[in-house]
């Protein structure tokens, strides 16, 4: 059994060693976030100047939602890029373990995380806070910036590579223009009848101004159990 003192030694290296690297990812993440608005906006800006030519009624928007958060409208769906504070570790039963990148510095398996979430512009609009939204990908990036995406179709396998990957404004705008694909694909499909046969009275009566009765495009599945291939 150590002693106080090299108690409180373990204690302040721990500390310093392990909470020094987080703020190290984390301080990153920041920074990348801040270039991903600006690619997200430069991407909006761009389909934006050349819809309004072909329809002015199919809306690109852009809109920076806060410190953590922003969202690219592209017609009827929004795409939002949420940031989270916290840094996570990759699982120790996770195979990157075990590949010499992570064995020569375990502080590679550190990463800041950004969800990237498709809703229905609607759900936003109206205030249908029983909608659902869909995860279609995370961002991870280390310290180092190496970076790789886990996600649906190609998103899934084009940037799964955090051993030679590394994060730029271009690959982010790779990125980016993936999830926007990928959401373009991912149709609203009509609910099963049985999903939707009942309502209840104060439902019915929320309905013009709230709109309270859910609406997914997936509605009754969870996004998890899709396929890669949109049927």
């Amino acid at each position: 059994m150590m002693d106080e003192k090299a108690t409180q030694e373990l204690i302040f290296n721990t500390v310093k060693d392990k909470s020094v690297l987080k703020q190290d990812v984390f301080n990153n993440i920041i920074l990348n976030f801040k270039i991903l608005k600006q690619v997200l906006k430069e991407i909006g800006d761009d389909l934006s100047a050349r819809m309004e030519s072909v329809d002015e009624r199919v809306i690109v928007e852009y809109k920076d939602t806060g410190e953590f958060e922003a969202q690219l409208r592209v017609a009827g769906d929004v795409l939002v890029f949420h940031m989270h504070t916290n840094v996570f570790k990759f699982d120790s039963q996770n195979s990157l373990w075990n590949t010499s990148y992570f064995k020569e510095n375990g502080s590679r398996g550190y990463c800041g995380l950004i969800n990237i979430y498709n809703f229905l512009n609607d759900s936003i609009k109206y205030n249908r806070v029983n909608d659902s939204g869909y995860m279609i990908g995370r961002l991870f990036v280390n310290a180092e910036n190496h970076f790789m995406v886990e996600g649906k179709r190609q998103m899934g396998f084009l940037y799964n590579d955090i051993i030679n990957s590394i994060i730029d404004k271009d690959k982010m705008k790779a990125i980016i223009q993936s999830a926007v694909l990928y959401t373009l694909d991912f149709d609203l499909f009509i609910p099963p009848y049985d999903k939707v046969k009942e309502v209840s009275v104060f439902e019915i009566q929320q309905l013009s101004d709230k709109l309270k009765l859910k609406t997914a495009k997936r509605l009754g599945f969870q996004f998890k159990a899709d396929s890669d291939s949109i049927e």
